[in-house]
């Protein structure tokens, strides 16, 4: 974690932590570092649908011009798309306004370079030196050499048919319920999907800059599952705000998470010999489900830390190209090169429409295994001690043996509080719920 970066750009409370005038230095230092050595460098910015965004974007702007460089504007458009689009319009960098799941007082920046990948550690660190220590002077033009503001008026278009070529398959028959979460999807989404002939139902998609994410989407999909019951639906797609991840309910109004949909689209994948060494990349949060279901299949499940950097981060290293995270952040690096709910969707459509099967009966591949989650509170340089102290380690030995196949101990220091998180996963709920409370108690009295 940098001093102004965290595992997924800048955020912050719009306004307090996140201001207009720390939007104007990251776009000024970015633009610096990134497009230094270019003549009239250009710059994509898009930006999902909350209120603050209208600032951030205005101060961005002003920053990119104000060291020369060009701010090619995409308005309201999903986090993917922006990553995809820098590569197309073969700008040199990308920047996102958006805070994804969160709520709308909310906000974030994303920088990506002209490939559509998240920057890597040095570049941000850089950037945080120019704005914090005053490390570097930036050129400041004058004249005809200031850059300029250049709005882009078919950006969504040509994501939307990027995304549809990503296919091979008319979705005539199905009827999908979209939840935009009054987020950046809003309009992609249902263009999409009415594009390639399914009839759509659309919720949640009029936004007014203060209605993102608020009790929609994928971070609460319970209206999506009721509607989807409703109508009859073939499945429901929820988004989250800014579009980067994807929740499925199916025909039955269950839902099906991100480990889920991986599956359905890796063994696809794997039948079609598409994925590359039959291998899907998850974080240590993939449920156990998922490693077991894969084994069956003769395919791996590789596991890195939680967050989608990581897990891009593990793909790129190896030459993976499906990974992602429960929270359907999922990345099909075929395609694009970060999470892309609507493109995920496609994906997963293609599979039912191909195989002639509905998502229930897909998603029935893998068996969920519970998961309980407590935390225990400890002292702040305690955090790491489970790791050399005998009594924890031998209780969680205990617990695994106990389980042996059919389970896991998980334990996270908090990287933000004195916590332990305490995750153990098994095929009985009371058991798995007992043996979380006592070894958090047991970690409570240790590492007090």
């Amino acid at each position: 974690m940098g001093r102004l970066f965290g595992t997924d750009g800048v955020r912050g409370l719009a306004n307090m932590e996140l201001t207009g005038k720390l939007a104007f230095e990251l776009g000024q230092a970015g633009a610096y570092v990134l497009t230094m050595a270019k003549h009239k460098p250009r710059i994509l910015i898009g930006r999902d649908t909350r209120i603050s965004g209208d600032m951030l974007e205005a101060a961005l702007i002003a920053g990119i011009c104000s060291v020369g460089a060009d701010a090619i504007v995409a308005g309201v458009i999903p986090t993917p798309a922006i990553a995809y689009l820098t590569r197309h319009y073969g700008a040199d960098a990308g920047i996102i306004i958006s805070a994804s799941h969160n709520t709308m007082e909310y906000n974030g920046i994303k920088i990506v370079d002209g490939n559509g990948y998240k920057l890597p550690d040095s570049l941000e660190e850089r950037i945080e030196s120019i704005i914090l220590d005053r490390t570097e002077t930036m050129p400041l033009p004058t004249g005809m050499h200031i850059g300029r503001r250049v709005r882009i008026r078919n950006a969504v278009r040509d994501y939307v048919r990027f995304l549809t070529s990503t296919v091979d398959v008319d979705l005539k028959g199905f009827k999908i319920v979209l939840d935009c979460a009054n987020g950046a999807s809003y309009e992609a989404a249902p263009m999409v999907f009415g594009s390639l002939g399914a009839e759509v139902i659309t919720t949640y998609h009029t936004p007014d800059g203060t209605n993102i994410n608020d009790y929609c989407g994928s971070t609460h999909p319970e209206k999506l599952q009721a509607l989807v019951l409703e109508t009859g639906a073939d499945i429901g797609l929820a988004f989250d705000g800014d579009a980067d991840r994807l929740i499925a309910v199916s025909e039955h109004g269950n839902l099906v998470d991100g480990d889920q949909i991986m599956l359905i689209c890796g063994l696809d994948m794997k039948e079609r010999g598409l994925l590359k060494d039959n291998t899907i990349v998850g974080t240590v949060m993939s449920n156990l489900g998922l490693d077991l279901a894969l084994k069956r299949a003769g395919c791996r499940l590789e596991k890195t830390k939680v967050g989608d950097r990581y897990v891009l981060e593990k793909m790129l290293e190896h030459g993976y190209n499906l990974g992602g995270e429960q929270s359907g952040h999922i990345i099909f690096l075929d395609h694009n090169t970060t999470g892309d709910g609507i493109l995920t969707a496609l994906q997963l459509l293609a599979v039912m429409k191909n195989k002639n099967k509905s998502l229930s009966e897909l998603a029935s591949a893998m068996k969920k295994y519970p998961q309980v989650l407590v935390n225990a509170s400890v002292s702040e340089q305690n955090k790491h001690g489970y790791l050399d102290d005998q009594e924890i380690q031998k209780e969680i030995k205990r617990i695994e043996e106990r389980f042996q196949d059919e389970g896991r101990v998980l334990i996270r220091p908090s990287g933000t509080e004195p916590v332990v998180r305490v995750m153990i996963e098994g095929a009985d709920q009371r058991e798995i719920e007992e043996e979380a409370v006592r070894l958090a108690r047991l970690i409570e009295q240790r590492l007090a």
